[in-house]
């Protein structure tokens, strides 16, 4: 195997110049720097990545915290972080905290004791405590998907990365408002998590815009998930008057809450009208095809790796909260005749 001598003999530099170009440690005029790299490509040289972090204090690696890795919404999420990672030379260490506080206390400890240079987290509903431990350790974080309160550790500066919630179920809302349906009912997720209070904040704001009144009984925790959705959804079935119309605020619960109408024998859009939130790639083969919100969920794990950068290369600038746009996905549950989709 080439070593770090063979790289510097054949470019004509000293072993400090190779370390140089290979850590970013020191300014290195373009020319050597191209002599060096070339030479390493040359020798197909391997830099002992061990010994690079021990020269640069940076392991090149981030953790990456983020529960139901199952859910096709979060998969998409771990490929995009995966892929902004990997551009930037950076790997990845995962691990799910099962949106349980105190197992994702442990897990990121576990994590952050692997020396990793920064976490990526989609914090739990109740997340003090995971808060507490990155802001004591100073850790460079970016939270993902869910948002936390700022100030939670005094000095301690996060970025976060998630899509827009709100006006995405108010648009779904008004939509099936349009299409005649007076009694509305919301599937919404775990308490506690902002994703959860901003989709029900949309839904009140939708009703309001349609001019129809807030009735808290067609409102009803899923939980964020499959199980929780279908015995929510039986709930607002078994009301004296039942809903027309649901919105499913992610894409498990539409599966819990599609299971629930087939157990009732009851058929979508004809019984029951279904928008969801999430789209998913098979959305499109159900039968009717699923009325979605499209979140850019690729696009929030490379975000979230250029934040954590951009955290790691300035760690006193302020923090930065993104969100980014979801798109309308215009199909058939909602009771629409087939004509395509619409974004």
């Amino acid at each position: 195997m080439a070593t770090m001598v063979d790289v510097a003999r054949s470019a004509g530099v000293s072993v400090a110049t190779v370390s140089h170009v290979l850590n970013d440690t020191r300014p290195v005029r373009p020319a050597t720097r191209q002599a060096v790299l070339d030479a390493i490509d040359e020798l197909g040289y391997t830099p002992n990545t061990l010994a690079r972090s021990l020269v640069t204090a940076r392991t090149r690696s981030i953790g990456l915290a983020v529960s139901a890795v199952s859910n096709p919404y979060f998969t998409e999420i771990l490929q995009g972080v995966e892929a902004g990672a990997l551009e930037h030379g950076y790997s990845l260490l995962i691990a799910d905290p099962h949106d349980d506080p105190a197992h994702e206390r442990k897990v990121v400890q576990l994590l952050h004791e692997r020396r990793v240079d920064g976490m990526i987290v989609a914090p739990s509903a109740q997340p003090a405590e995971l808060i507490g431990y990155l802001g004591r350790q100073n850790v460079p974080t970016v939270f993902l998907d869910r948002l936390v309160d700022d100030g939670e550790v005094p000095g301690f500066e996060y970025d976060q990365v998630c899509a827009e919630n709100a006006e995405p179920v108010t648009r779904l809302v008004t939509h099936l408002a349009e299409l005649g349906h007076k009694r509305i009912g919301l599937v919404g997720g775990l308490p506690g998590l902002s994703t959860t209070s901003e989709r029900i904040s949309g839904y009140r704001h939708g009703l309001a815009a349609a001019g129809l009144p807030y009735d808290e009984r067609l409102v009803v925790s899923g939980s964020s998930e499959a199980e929780g959705a279908q015995r929510a959804t039986g709930e607002l079935l078994s009301l004296p008057t039942r809903p027309t119309a649901l919105v499913t605020a992610n894409n498990t619960m539409t599966i819990g809450a599609l299971r629930a109408l087939r157990e009732r024998d009851l058929s979508v859009p004809g019984d029951m009208a279904l928008c969801c939130f999430d789209d998913f790639s098979w959305a499109d083969l159900f039968s009717p095809r699923l009325t979605a919100i499209s979140q850019p969920s690729k696009e929030i794990g490379a975000s979230a790796v250029r934040l954590l950068l951009d955290r790691l290369a300035s760690p006193g600038r302020p923090a930065r909260t993104l969100r980014l746009p979801s798109a309308f996905v215009h199909r058939t549950s909602c009771g629409c005749p087939e004509k395509g989709s619409d974004s």
